[in-house]
C-alpha cells in the first residue's frame, strides 16, 4: 500500500462529512418539534413520540426499498448509480421532504407533517448506506473506527446547533422569546434546510469524492467469510439488536427530557432547548475524545489531545449558547462531569468491546441517578447520558461486521435497517410514561445499556472464537 493510501484523504474526507452534518441539525432539532406540536396539535407524550417513530422508521423503509430494488435490478443500487450519484439523489430526496412542511403548516396537518419528516429521514437512509462505508474507506482500515467516530463528532456539532437554531426560528431570540406557538413558524427554517440539501447535493457532486471506492480490504484468509449470508454470523445478528437498542437509548434520552423539564421541573418550552443542545454537544464531546487518534499516532500527543478535544468541543457548546444569547452559568458544573468521560475513555484501552462494556454501565448509573434524584441534579445526570452514547456507534459497527469479509457490505445495509429503534423506543418511553411518570419512564433507557453490556461481553468471546482480538488488531483504536 503506497504513502497515499496509509493517509486519510482529508480532501475527500471533509466534504463527506457534511451529509453528516445534516443528519445531526436535523435529528436534533425534532426534540424542539416534539414539544411545539405536543402544544399545537394538543397530543398526548405517547402521540408527540410519533415525531421520532416517522422519522427513524423510515431508515428501515429505506433500507427496504434499497434492498428491493437491488434485488430487481440484480445490481446493488449504489455500484449502478456510484457513490456520489447516490450521496446527491439522497440529498434530493430529502430536499423533498422540506417541502411538504409548507403546506403542512397552512393546513394544521400533523399527518402532513410526519410525512414530511418521514422523506427527510427516506433521503437519509440512503446518505447513511453510502456515508458509513465510504467513511471508513477514506483511509487505513486500522483506522476507519476513527474516521467514524470523527465524522461523528461532525454530525453532533449539527446536533448542538440545531436545537438551538430551531428553536430561536420557532420562538424568537433567547431575550425576545414568546410562549405563543404558531405551527406555521415551522415551515420557513425547514424550507431554508431544504435548500441547503439541493446545494451540498451540487457540492458534494463537484468534490474529489471518489465514485467507486475500495470498501473492504481483502481478507487474509478467505476461508474465514464462507459463510452463505451476512445473518449466518452472530456478531451481526446479536449487533443488529445492538444498534436497534443503542439508536432507541440515544434518541429517546433527548425526546423525552423536554416533557420532564416542562412538567416535572417547570421550564418554559422555549427555556429547553440550551439543555437538548447540551444532550447532543455531549456526544460531540465524546466523539472528539474518541477520534483523537485519527489525527495521530504519537502516544504522547494522543494523550494530549485526549484533555483538549473533549473540553474544546464544549467551549463551541458554550460559544453557541452564549452567541444565542443564553445564560451560560447553569452548564459551567458540565466540565467536572466531562471528567468522568475521560477516564472511562483511557480504560478502554482502545478496544471497542471493552469501551461499550465501560460506557454502557456508565449510561446505567446516570439513567438511575436522574431517575432518583431531583432538580438539576437529574437533568444533568440525564443529559450525561450523551457523553457515555457518544462513540457506541462505531463500537458496535465496528465489531458486528467483523469477520464479515465479502458480507460486509449486506451485513452494513441490515445495521442501518435497525436505526428504526430510535422511533420504537421513544414511543415506548412516552407510552411507559403515561403509566409511570416521565422521570421514572428511564427505566428504559437502563435496559437498553444492559443490553449493549451483555453484547460487549458476548461478542468479544464470539469474535475471539473466530480469531479476532481487537487487542491486537487496532492497538490503541477506538
Amino acid at each position: 500500500m503506497n504513502s497515499e493510501q496509509t493517509q486519510t484523504k482529508w480532501g475527500q474526507f471533509i466534504p463527506l462529512v457534511t451529509v453528516f452534518f445534516f443528519w445531526g441539525f436535523v435529528a436534533a432539532s425534532n426534540d424542539i418539534l416534539i414539544p411545539v406540536f405536543k402544544k399545537a396539535f394538543d397530543l398526548s407524550q405517547a402521540e408527540s413520540q410519533l415525531v421520532s417513530l416517522a422519522f427513524y422508521i423510515a431508515y428501515t423503509v429505506g433500507a427496504l426499498i434499497y434492498n428491493g430494488i437491488s434485488v430487481v435490478m440484480g445490481q446493488d443500487i449504489v455500484n449502478k448509480l456510484g457513490y456520489k450519484n447516490s450521496l446527491a439523489l439522497g440529498l434530493v430526496i430529502s430536499a423533498l421532504g422540506t417541502l411538504l412542511f409548507y403546506p403542512a403548516a397552512n393546513l394544521g396537518s400533523f399527518p402532513l407533517m410526519l410525512s414530511g419528516l418521514f422523506i427527510v429521514a427516506l433521503g437519509f437512509s440512503l446518505q447513511q448506506t453510502v456515508a458509513n462505508p465510504l467513511a471508513i474507506a477514506l483511509g487505513p482500515i486500522r483506522t476507519g473506527s476513527q474516521r467514524l467516530t470523527l465524522a461523528g463528532g461532525i454530525n453532533n456539532f449539527g446536533t448542538t446547533i440545531g436545537p438551538l437554531v430551531v428553536s430561536t426560528a420557532i420562538f424568537g431570540s433567547a431575550a425576545n422569546a414568546s410562549s405563543d406557538i404558531s405551527i406555521e413558524s415551522v415551515k420557513i427554517p425547514y424550507l431554508i434546510l431544504g435548500v441547503a440539501f439541493i446545494a451540498v447535493a451540487i457540492f458534494l457532486k463537484l468534490s474529489p469524492l471518489p465514485d467507486r471506492p475500495a470498501l473492504v480490504e481483502a481478507s487474509a484468509d478467505d476461508t474465514k467469510s464462507i459463510k452463505g449470508s451476512a445473518l449466518n454470523y452472530p456478531q451481526l445478528v446479536l449487533g443488529m439488536i445492538a444498534i436497534f437498542v443503542y439508536v432507541g437509548v440515544e434518541v429517546s434520552t433527548a425526546s423525552n427530557l423536554p416533557a420532564y423539564m416542562e412538567k416535572d421541573l417547570g421550564f418554559a418550552i422555549h427555556d429547553i432547548a440550551p439543555y437538548i443542545s447540551l444532550y447532543w454537544a455531549s456526544m460531540m464531546i465524546g466523539r472528539w475524545t474518541g477520534a483523537v487518534e485519527a489525527f495521530t499516532d504519537n502516544v504522547s500527543t494522543q494523550k494530549i489531545l485526549r484533555f483538549i478535544a473533549p473540553y474544546l468541543a464544549f467551549a463551541i457548546f458554550l460559544g453557541v449558547n452564549a452567541f444565542m444569547g443564553h445564560d451560560l452559568a447553569p452548564f459551567y458544573v458540565y466540565g467536572f462531569i466531562i471528567l468522568v468521560l475521560i477516564v472511562a475513555d483511557m480504560a478502554s484501552k482502545g478496544n471497542p468491546a471493552r469501551m461499550l462494556l465501560i460506557f454502557s454501565g456508565i449510561g446505567i448509573t446516570a439513567l438511575l441517578i436522574g431517575m432518583l434524584t431531583t432538580g438539576m441534579v437529574s437533568v444533568y445526570a440525564i443529559t450525561s447520558v450523551g457523553l457515555f452514547c457518544s462513540t457506541l456507534w462505531p463500537c458496535i459497527f465496528t465489531l458486528a461486521v467483523s469477520g464479515l469479509g465479502k458480507h460486509t457490505s449486506q451485513g452494513s445495509s441490515f445495521l442501518i435497517m435497525m436505526i428504526m429503534g430510535g422511533g420504537i423506543i421513544s414511543w415506548l418511553q412516552g407510552a411507559v410514561s403515561e403509566v409511570t411518570g416521565i422521570q421514572y419512564s428511564y427505566i428504559v433507557g437502563i435496559i437498553c445499556f444492559a443490553y449493549l453490556a451483555f453484547y460487549a461481553w458476548r461478542v468479544a468471546s464470539i469474535l475471539r472464537s473466530q480469531g479476532i482480538n481487537f487487542d491486537q488488531k487496532i492497538s490503541g483504536g477506538h
